[in-house]
Protein backbone atom coordinates (compact mmCIF):
# COMPACT_ATOMS: atom_id res chain seq x y z
CA UNK A 1 0.00 0.00 0.00
CA UNK A 2 1.40 3.40 -0.94
CA UNK A 3 1.83 6.24 1.51
CA UNK A 4 -0.87 8.33 -0.20
CA UNK A 5 -3.40 5.53 0.43
CA UNK A 6 -2.44 5.16 4.07
CA UNK A 7 -3.40 8.72 5.01
CA UNK A 8 -4.57 11.99 3.43
CA UNK A 9 -2.40 14.99 2.71
CA UNK A 10 -1.38 16.88 5.84
CA UNK A 11 -0.60 20.60 5.94
CA UNK A 12 1.10 22.12 8.97
CA UNK A 13 -0.17 25.54 10.08
CA UNK A 14 1.83 27.43 12.74
CA UNK A 15 -0.34 28.96 15.45
CA UNK A 16 -0.36 32.37 17.09
CA UNK A 17 0.16 32.61 20.84
CA UNK A 18 -2.83 34.50 22.27
CA UNK A 19 -3.71 35.46 25.81
CA UNK A 20 -7.37 34.81 26.66
CA UNK A 21 -8.35 35.75 30.21
CA UNK A 22 -4.67 35.72 31.21
CA UNK A 23 -4.26 32.15 29.90
CA UNK A 24 -2.07 31.41 26.83
CA UNK A 25 -3.78 29.72 23.89
CA UNK A 26 -2.33 28.47 20.61
CA UNK A 27 -4.74 29.54 17.86
CA UNK A 28 -5.30 29.67 14.10
CA UNK A 29 -8.18 31.53 12.45
CA UNK A 30 -10.92 29.21 11.23
CA UNK A 31 -10.84 30.70 7.71
CA UNK A 32 -7.27 29.42 7.20
CA UNK A 33 -8.21 25.96 8.42
CA UNK A 34 -11.30 25.91 6.18
CA UNK A 35 -9.37 26.91 3.04
CA UNK A 36 -6.81 24.15 3.54
CA UNK A 37 -9.49 21.57 4.34
CA UNK A 38 -12.02 22.55 1.67
CA UNK A 39 -9.83 23.53 -1.30
CA UNK A 40 -6.70 21.41 -0.93
CA UNK A 41 -8.49 18.48 0.67
CA UNK A 42 -5.67 18.20 3.21
CA UNK A 43 -5.91 17.69 6.94
CA UNK A 44 -4.87 20.94 8.69
CA UNK A 45 -2.40 20.16 11.47
CA UNK A 46 -2.01 23.07 13.89
CA UNK A 47 1.56 23.59 15.12
CA UNK A 48 1.84 25.17 18.60
CA UNK A 49 4.44 27.90 19.10
CA UNK A 50 5.88 26.82 22.43
CA UNK A 51 8.50 28.71 24.45
CA UNK A 52 11.07 26.17 23.33
CA UNK A 53 10.21 25.76 19.62
CA UNK A 54 9.28 22.28 18.49
CA UNK A 55 11.88 20.36 16.52
CA UNK A 56 11.63 21.48 12.90
CA UNK A 57 12.83 18.18 11.50
CA UNK A 58 10.08 16.36 13.38
CA UNK A 59 7.48 18.86 12.17
CA UNK A 60 8.50 18.44 8.54
CA UNK A 61 8.56 14.68 8.96
CA UNK A 62 4.89 14.76 9.94
CA UNK A 63 3.47 16.98 7.17
CA UNK A 64 3.38 17.31 3.39
CA UNK A 65 3.48 21.10 3.27
CA UNK A 66 3.45 24.27 5.36
CA UNK A 67 0.85 27.04 5.27
CA UNK A 68 1.76 30.29 7.05
CA UNK A 69 -1.42 32.19 7.96
CA UNK A 70 -1.98 35.85 8.63
CA UNK A 71 -2.25 37.22 12.15
CA UNK A 72 -3.08 40.37 14.13
CA UNK A 73 0.54 40.25 15.30
CA UNK A 74 3.59 41.49 13.40
CA UNK A 75 7.13 40.21 12.95
CA UNK A 76 9.31 41.75 15.67
CA UNK A 77 11.27 44.67 14.11
CA UNK A 78 14.48 43.73 15.94
CA UNK A 79 14.62 40.67 13.70
CA UNK A 80 15.16 42.84 10.62
CA UNK A 81 16.86 45.89 12.09
CA UNK A 82 13.72 48.03 12.07
CA UNK A 83 12.77 50.83 14.46
CA UNK A 84 11.29 50.01 17.85
CA UNK A 85 7.65 48.94 17.62
CA UNK A 86 5.04 51.61 18.28
CA UNK A 87 1.87 51.13 20.33
CA UNK A 88 -0.54 48.94 18.44
CA UNK A 89 2.21 46.91 16.78
CA UNK A 90 1.39 43.58 18.42
CA UNK A 91 4.27 41.10 18.73
CA UNK A 92 4.37 37.30 18.91
CA UNK A 93 7.98 36.27 19.58
CA UNK A 94 6.99 32.62 20.00
CA UNK A 95 5.66 32.51 16.45
CA UNK A 96 8.72 34.35 15.12
CA UNK A 97 11.01 31.84 16.81
CA UNK A 98 9.33 28.94 15.03
CA UNK A 99 8.36 30.30 11.62
CA UNK A 100 11.57 31.95 10.45
CA UNK A 101 13.74 28.82 10.68
CA UNK A 102 10.77 26.69 9.61
CA UNK A 103 10.49 28.66 6.37
CA UNK A 104 14.15 28.15 5.51
CA UNK A 105 14.03 24.44 6.33
CA UNK A 106 10.81 23.89 4.36
CA UNK A 107 12.20 25.57 1.26
CA UNK A 108 15.58 23.84 1.52
CA UNK A 109 13.84 20.48 1.65
CA UNK A 110 11.68 21.30 -1.38
CA UNK A 111 8.45 20.90 0.55
CA UNK A 112 5.55 23.13 -0.61
CA UNK A 113 5.16 26.44 1.23
CA UNK A 114 2.24 28.85 0.92
CA UNK A 115 2.22 32.06 2.98
CA UNK A 116 -0.46 34.71 3.53
CA UNK A 117 -0.11 38.27 4.89
CA UNK A 118 2.11 37.95 8.00
CA UNK A 119 3.36 34.72 6.48
CA UNK A 120 4.64 36.54 3.38
CA UNK A 121 6.32 39.11 5.60
CA UNK A 122 7.95 36.27 7.53
CA UNK A 123 9.29 34.88 4.25
CA UNK A 124 10.96 38.19 3.50
CA UNK A 125 12.50 38.51 6.98
CA UNK A 126 13.61 34.86 7.00
CA UNK A 127 15.87 35.60 4.02
CA UNK A 128 17.20 38.95 5.23
CA UNK A 129 14.62 41.45 3.97
CA UNK A 130 13.03 44.29 5.92
CA UNK A 131 9.50 45.56 6.55
CA UNK A 132 7.58 48.82 6.82
CA UNK A 133 5.55 48.76 10.03
CA UNK A 134 2.89 51.17 8.72
CA UNK A 135 2.71 51.13 4.93
CA UNK A 136 -0.02 53.77 4.73
CA UNK A 137 2.32 56.37 6.26
CA UNK A 138 4.70 56.21 3.29
CA UNK A 139 4.38 58.98 0.68
CA UNK A 140 2.12 57.95 -2.16
CA UNK A 141 0.86 54.77 -0.49
CA UNK A 142 -2.79 54.04 0.11
CA UNK A 143 -4.41 52.74 3.27
CA UNK A 144 -4.01 48.96 3.05
CA UNK A 145 -5.95 48.38 6.26
CA UNK A 146 -9.21 48.68 4.30
CA UNK A 147 -11.09 51.36 6.27
CA UNK A 148 -13.61 48.81 7.51
CA UNK A 149 -11.12 47.73 10.18
CA UNK A 150 -11.54 51.13 11.78
CA UNK A 151 -15.27 50.47 12.22
CA UNK A 152 -15.84 48.35 15.34
CA UNK A 153 -19.16 47.05 14.00
CA UNK A 154 -17.80 46.03 10.58
CA UNK A 155 -18.65 42.47 9.64
CA UNK A 156 -16.03 40.01 8.37
CA UNK A 157 -17.57 40.29 4.90
CA UNK A 158 -16.96 44.05 5.02
CA UNK A 159 -13.40 43.71 6.33
CA UNK A 160 -12.45 41.18 3.65
CA UNK A 161 -14.30 42.82 0.78
CA UNK A 162 -12.29 43.63 -2.39
CA UNK A 163 -10.24 46.76 -1.64
CA UNK A 164 -7.83 47.45 -4.50
CA UNK A 165 -6.39 46.04 -7.70
CA UNK A 166 -3.19 44.05 -8.01
CA UNK A 167 -1.21 43.28 -11.13
CA UNK A 168 0.29 39.80 -11.47
CA UNK A 169 3.59 40.18 -13.28
CA UNK A 170 4.24 38.22 -16.45
CA UNK A 171 6.47 35.14 -16.47
CA UNK A 172 6.19 34.60 -12.72
CA UNK A 173 5.11 31.53 -10.78
CA UNK A 174 1.90 33.28 -9.81
CA UNK A 175 1.24 34.13 -13.47
CA UNK A 176 1.43 30.43 -14.28
CA UNK A 177 -1.36 29.91 -11.75
CA UNK A 178 -3.54 32.96 -12.37
CA UNK A 179 -2.29 34.41 -15.63
CA UNK A 180 -0.60 37.81 -15.93
CA UNK A 181 -3.60 39.94 -15.15
CA UNK A 182 -5.12 42.63 -12.97
CA UNK A 183 -7.86 41.89 -10.46
CA UNK A 184 -9.17 43.08 -7.09
CA UNK A 185 -8.11 41.63 -3.75
CA UNK A 186 -8.94 42.31 -0.13
CA UNK A 187 -6.46 44.27 1.98
CA UNK A 188 -6.10 43.92 5.74
CA UNK A 189 -2.53 44.78 6.75
CA UNK A 190 -0.42 47.50 8.35
CA UNK A 191 2.99 46.03 7.54
CA UNK A 192 4.48 45.46 4.13
CA UNK A 193 7.78 44.65 2.48
CA UNK A 194 10.39 47.42 2.51
CA UNK A 195 13.64 45.92 1.17
CA UNK A 196 13.04 42.70 -0.70
CA UNK A 197 15.27 39.88 0.51
CA UNK A 198 17.94 38.50 -1.79
CA UNK A 199 16.57 35.43 -3.51
CA UNK A 200 12.94 36.58 -3.45
CA UNK A 201 11.17 37.65 -6.62
CA UNK A 202 8.23 40.05 -6.88
CA UNK A 203 5.19 38.29 -8.32
CA UNK A 204 2.46 40.95 -7.98
CA UNK A 205 2.15 44.62 -7.03
CA UNK A 206 -0.58 47.07 -6.01
CA UNK A 207 -1.11 50.33 -7.95
CA UNK A 208 0.80 52.26 -5.26
CA UNK A 209 3.85 50.00 -5.61
CA UNK A 210 3.25 47.85 -2.54
CA UNK A 211 4.55 44.32 -3.08
CA UNK A 212 1.57 41.97 -3.04
CA UNK A 213 3.17 38.60 -3.80
CA UNK A 214 6.61 37.01 -3.80
CA UNK A 215 8.26 33.72 -4.66
CA UNK A 216 11.66 32.29 -3.79
CA UNK A 217 13.79 32.24 -6.94
CA UNK A 218 15.77 29.05 -6.46
CA UNK A 219 13.27 27.11 -4.33
CA UNK A 220 13.18 23.50 -5.54
CA UNK A 221 9.47 23.37 -4.78
CA UNK A 222 6.36 25.55 -4.47
CA UNK A 223 7.23 28.62 -2.34
CA UNK A 224 4.82 31.53 -2.79
CA UNK A 225 3.64 34.28 -0.46
CA UNK A 226 0.76 36.72 -1.00
CA UNK A 227 -0.08 39.84 0.98
CA UNK A 228 -3.86 39.61 0.64
CA UNK A 229 -6.14 36.93 2.11
CA UNK A 230 -7.08 34.33 -0.53
CA UNK A 231 -8.34 32.05 2.23
CA UNK A 232 -11.42 34.28 2.70
CA UNK A 233 -14.33 32.48 1.02
CA UNK A 234 -11.71 30.74 -1.10
CA UNK A 235 -14.11 28.36 -2.80
CA UNK A 236 -16.27 31.28 -4.00
CA UNK A 237 -13.46 33.28 -5.64
CA UNK A 238 -11.86 31.62 -8.69
CA UNK A 239 -8.54 33.45 -8.31
CA UNK A 240 -8.30 32.68 -4.60
CA UNK A 241 -9.28 29.05 -5.13
CA UNK A 242 -6.68 28.68 -7.90
CA UNK A 243 -3.88 29.49 -5.45
CA UNK A 244 -4.95 26.75 -3.05
CA UNK A 245 -5.53 24.33 -5.93
CA UNK A 246 -1.97 24.98 -7.13
CA UNK A 247 -0.78 24.36 -3.57
CA UNK A 248 -2.67 21.04 -3.62
CA UNK A 249 -0.93 20.03 -6.87
CA UNK A 250 2.40 20.84 -5.26
CA UNK A 251 1.51 18.76 -2.21
CA UNK A 252 0.64 15.78 -4.39
CA UNK A 253 3.87 16.20 -6.37
CA UNK A 254 5.82 16.30 -3.10
CA UNK A 255 4.21 13.05 -1.90
CA UNK A 256 5.09 11.34 -5.19
CA UNK A 257 8.66 12.65 -4.90
CA UNK A 258 9.00 11.23 -1.38
CA UNK A 259 7.95 7.68 -2.30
Amino acid sequence: MTRSKKRPLIVGIPCDLKMINDVPFHAVGEKYIAAVRDVTGAIPLLIPVTGQPLDIGQILGAVDGIFLPGSPSNVAPELYGGPAPRPGNVADPHRDALTLPLIRATVAQGMPLLAVCRGMQEMNVAYGGTLHQFVHELPGRQNHINGHLEKPAASPDERYAPAHDITVLAKTRLARILGAKRFKVNSVHNQGIDRLADGLHVEAVAPDGTIEAVAIDDAPGFAIGVQWHPEWRARENPAYAAIFQAFRKALLAWVRHKK
